[in-house]
This record gives structure tokens, sequence and C-alpha cells, in this order.
């Protein structure tokens, strides 16, 4: 879908682990127009792989959904990410640890942080724990290299492999039952 210039696109960027992961349930959502795996939070310009998995970096692994208000709210976008997450441990998801694999919603303004804090609070509720999703303001998102865009499209079944073997989708069905 292409859309016309000066269209009311808006960013949304999460960070749930594995950036390959969180790709694929936004690419799902009518209203997304683009995602991009990267990194956020960190304290390097233009980081590299090799450097963020190391661990020294303070990025997170992201993804940045670009899409079209009109069609997708910013409360849906923050129900996927959730449903994608598990929100109970600190810096790690799944398999991957570490700080570069925390959970995070990183807003671009004022209406996203309330939505993001709101949400997070029904989280916390519905779970009946503590959740250690970090709610922090977007100051940089550094695309990743280009062979970690669309992982799951250009390698299907390594990917699929890493889900099961990271465990990600058995324990969401623990967390959310889906």
């Amino acid at each position: 879908m292409t859309y016309a210039q000066g269209a009311n696109v808006q960013k949304a960027t999460f960070a749930g682990g594995c950036f390959w992961c969180m790709e694929k349930p936004f690419d799902e959502i009518k209203g997304v127009i683009s995602t991009t795996s990267g990194y956020s939070g960190g304290h390097i310009v233009n980081p590299s792989y090799k450097q963020v998995s190391a661990g020294n970096t303070g990025h997170a692994e992201s993804v940045q959904v670009e899409y079209d208000p009109s069609q997708v709210s910013y409360e849906k976008l923050l129900e996927v990410f959730w449903q994608n997450i598990d929100p109970t441990v600190k810096n790690r998801q799944f398999c991957d640890v570490g700080e570069q694999y925390r959970s995070a919603i990183f807003y671009e303004n004022e209406e996203q942080k309330k939505l993001a804090e709101q949400s997070r609070e029904e989280v916390k509720a519905k779970l009946k724990t503590v959740v250690f999703t970090e709610i922090s303001p977007l100051k940089n998102f550094y695309p990743a290299e280009e062979y970690h865009q669309d992982y799951y499209k250009k390698k299907p079944l390594l990917y699929k492999y890493y889900r099961y073997r990271c465990g990600r989708d058995q324990r969401l069905e623990e967390i959310w039952g889906k």
C-alpha cells in the first residue's frame, strides 16, 4: 500500500527482546505501513549488532512501527506489543538475556507516554504481578543492518526454529493464553 506524501504517518517504537520476533506481529496489523528492526535507548551513536548484542551500549533491540492512525490506533499497537512479550522478567525476553533484550516502550510524545503508562497499569492488574517493562522517551533509533530486516520473511525456517528453541510461543501461551 502506498501513502500520499503528507499523509498522517506516525511512529511507535517498542523493545520486546529479539527484534526479528517483534516485526511479524506488527506487520500483520491493518494500518501498519512498515516495521524496522533497530536499536533504541543507548548511548552509542549508530551502533552495530555486534556492539549491541555484547550488551555494552545501553541499547535495546527494538522495532519501529510506522502506522496510519486513521486505520490503527496507538492503543491497538500497545495491545499487540504486550501480547508478544513477557513483561514479568527484567532484562531478558525468553532465551535472550541482558539489558539489550529488555522490554520497553519508547514514546515520542506525551500522549504516547500517557497511553503506555495506562496500558502498563492494566497489564499489572491483569497479571497481578510486577511488570518490568520500561517506559522512556525515544531519544534515538538506529536501524539494524539490512540482513536483520524482515528476517522472518527472508529466512522463515531459521526464524521458526529460533522462536521454538527460544520458548517464545510456549511462554506467551502461559502468560496470555494465545
